[in-house]
């Protein structure tokens, strides 16, 4: 493959601005911590991350100015005063500093707004206006119902993978059973776990182990987490060129040198001979189409499963799952478990595709901001 330029005139170009407050508290209301990394990681296979700012009276938030000095996050400092509004003030400069690079700064293609404050309304429609692209970024259930119809694209956060949780959640005990699969105690069973992120990670607190076979696994899922994220934002064919940059996005010491490979190709090349990824070729020579096979390897027993943990869950929990927490009951039978494996951008994807194919059902409660799984009573006891 040719020597690949780190800058595209063709990539999109991304400023970030962060209503801190608005999603910090949103986020804990629902039991979970707002961090950037998975945002960070959403946003690095849409285009490359050139201003990131969050606005905040960082006093307040002390605990959170680590993770956004990490991600190198600039904070501005809106500090509380008596004689004036707070929330007013921290939405003023930031609308003011989006407009200014808007007018200033002719490469920015699109501006990410991460807030569910209605009042960001205006300043997405002129963004507009100004011929920018915009992406607005909130929680599902403090979001104003005004603020994604003006975005040309809107993330919910809370349902991004890896986002961690501030505490266990109070539905996580399940709920009254929808159907039942059996019999067995209605009491929830006892659990001494400690909170995990939404993608299932493993307890940091245990020893990490590490091998060569271990990195590859690692390096596959990498990858087919940065394919489908792409896949899922962009239309049209991947280019092994594109993958790349997004893979150098989210961690720009990326090297397939430290995986034994000589070069981004023959990496490429390896995880085809596996059935990880299919290579076609592309418009360019060297620059092959990247995309996931037409028969994923292991859907029928991954969706399988899930069903069985559905079911079993039911019987422990004495009502139905929720779908918070269910990936990591899959790796604790299943420690391979990746439905990134399987080409889905994300859990909630796969858990779809498992209702629509019958494995299980699925129901989305209001009262909880949550989705409870089930098994449908079966005769035939599968």
């Amino acid at each position: 493959m040719p020597p690949m330029s780190t800058h595209d005139p063709a990539e999109e170009r991304l400023a970030l601005f962060v209503d801190h407050e608005n999603v910090a508290i949103g986020a804990r209301d629902i039991g979970y911590r707002f961090d950037p990394k998975p945002l960070l990681d959403a946003l690095a296979e849409r285009g490359r991350l050139i201003t990131r700012r969050a606005y905040a009276d960082w006093n307040l938030f002390r605990e959170d100015r680590r993770g956004m000095v990490d991600a190198n996050v600039e904070l501005i400092e809106i500090p509380q005063r008596s004689d004036s509004v707070r929330k007013n003030a921290a939405d003023i400069q930031m609308a003011v500093d989006a407009m200014e690079l808007a007018l200033t700064r002719d490469f920015v293609s699109t501006f990410v707004i991460v807030s569910g404050d209605s009042d960001f309304t205006p300043l997405v429609g002129k963004l507009r206006e100004l011929n920018k692209r915009v992406i607005g970024v909130g929680l599902k259930g403090s979001t104003s119902a005004m603020l994604p119809p003006a975005c040309d694209e809107f993330i919910f956060y809370d349902r991004l993978e890896g986002i961690p949780l501030r505490e266990p959640r109070g539905s996580n005990q399940g709920r009254p059973k929808k159907k039942s699969s059996g019999g067995g105690s209605s009491k929830p069973k006892a659990s001494g776990d400690k909170p995990v992120a939404k993608d299932g990670s493993k307890d940091p607190s245990k020893p990490k182990k590490s091998s060569q076979k271990q990195d590859l696994r690692e390096l596959e899922r990498l990858l087919t987490r940065t394919l489908s994220g792409i896949q899922s934002s962009t239309a049209g064919a991947v280019q092994a060129s594109n993958l790349k940059r997004a893979l150098l996005r989210k961690d720009p010491t990326f090297s397939e040198g430290d995986y034994g490979f000589r070069g981004f190709r023959e990496m490429l090349r390896h995880l085809a001979d596996n059935s990880v990824i299919t290579l076609n070729d592309g418009p360019a020579p060297g620059d092959p189409e990247v995309d996931f096979p037409s028969a994923p390897r292991d859907e029928d027993s991954a969706f399988q499963l899930l069903r069985t943990t559905v079911k079993e869950l039911m019987v422990e929990l004495g009502g139905d799952p929720p779908l918070s927490g269910l990936k990591d009951q899959l790796r604790k039978r299943e420690p391979e478990f990746s439905e990134k494996d399987l080409g889905y951008s994300g859990f909630l994807q796969f858990c779809k595709a498992a209702v629509t194919k019958d494995i299980v059902e699925m129901d989305w409660e209001d009262e909880d901001q949550e989705y409870y799984l089930y098994v449908e009573d079966d005769p035939k006891g599968s």
